[in-house]
């Protein structure tokens, strides 16, 4: 059962990918006008000479489906061209900054699932004031969007307090955690609170069960009946919403390094976006798109083997 459904999983994340793949690379050829010119980019009309050269190297000249497939293969072989704007390979481009964005993504992690899980388990288990002032600041919480909460967190922790610097990623890991602790903040603080309720509200749930109430009435030590009925039962949909607050870290993460001057993937795409570097925007976008459904994908996987009761690919 579990390896059908991972196999229905996995050939729906390659229909996905190669769905959006085409997409990325058809936006090339669906604008007006001659499509070098985008890969050149800038506000000055391009020479005829590298115009030429453009055609020549990007191979814009060729059948559709061929030029996309030379593409997609350089990009699985780690070629994804080059950047006009930065005179570089996109790969290295991406390569410099991966360790950034990465670190500040695992960063974020922790913090909603630590933070988030603990004050939903906290709010559904004890109730009373407890859950009253959990759900009152998560509800706040989730209403704070990035941008405005990098800007609060920049005011309040580097200007007024000077706990944390406000700009760069910083080096070795001292430095890194120093430096990218207000942006993982920043980044976790919405979806920390959305795991929180979820979670709140999962372990209600299952406390109020039959099957708990009646390992209570055998005498089972609260403890034991928290941690094997409770918390057990309820990790399917924290981990569901767990990975879903992963795969939102992705789409948000360039707004974060952007506001902190963090050198990471996000803020290559916003700046060569700005530049009209359509080489680096299709391979970040390709990326993002690669790592969103394979964290879905995974988080799919891993609420079916936790939770049996959930339906494997529509079986019942």
């Amino acid at each position: 059962m579990i390896a059908r459904f991972a196999a229905r999983r996995a050939a729906t994340l390659a229909v996905t990918l190669f769905v959006a793949s085409v997409a990325i690379y058809g936006a090339l050829f669906l604008a007006p006008g001659d499509p070098a010119t985008l890969l050149v980019g800038g506000g000055k009309p391009p020479s005829p000479h590298l115009l030429a050269e453009i055609h020549r190297q990007y191979h814009l000249d060729d059948p559709f489906w061929q030029s996309y497939w030379r593409w997609l293969t350089g990009i699985a072989h780690g070629d994804a061209g080059q950047s006009l704007s930065y005179h570089d390979s996109v790969a290295r481009l991406l390569a410099d900054r991966a360790g950034n964005t990465l670190f500040l993504i695992a960063y974020a992690t922790v913090l909603i699932v630590v933070a988030g899980v603990a004050l939903g388990a906290v709010a559904g288990l004890r109730g009373g004031w407890a859950d009253t002032a959990v759900t009152v600041v998560t509800t706040t919480l989730m209403a704070v969007p990035v941008f405005v909460s990098s800007v609060l967190l920049i005011w309040w922790m580097s200007v007024r307090l000077a706990w944390f610097p406000a700009y760069g990623s910083g080096a070795g890991l001292t430095g890194r955690l120093e430096h990218l602790t207000l942006p993982a903040v920043a980044l976790a603080v919405s979806w920390l609170a959305y795991v929180a309720q979820v979670t709140r509200s999962a372990v209600r749930a299952e406390a109020a069960s039959e099957h708990v109430q009646t390992a209570r009435g055998r005498g089972l030590p609260d403890r034991l009946v928290v941690r094997k009925h409770i918390l057990r039962n309820a990790s399917g949909p924290i981990v569901s919403v767990s990975g879903v607050a992963v795969a939102g870290l992705i789409a948000s993460c360039s707004i974060v390094e952007q506001a902190f001057g963090v050198n990471g993937i996000g803020a290559l795409l916003v700046q060569s976006a700005a530049k009209q570097d359509l080489a680096v925007v299709q391979a970040v976008a390709l990326l993002t798109v690669v790592a969103f459904a394979v964290v879905n994908t995974a988080v799919d996987l891993a609420t079916s083997a936790l939770d049996h009761r959930i339906p494997l690919g529509g079986d019942v």
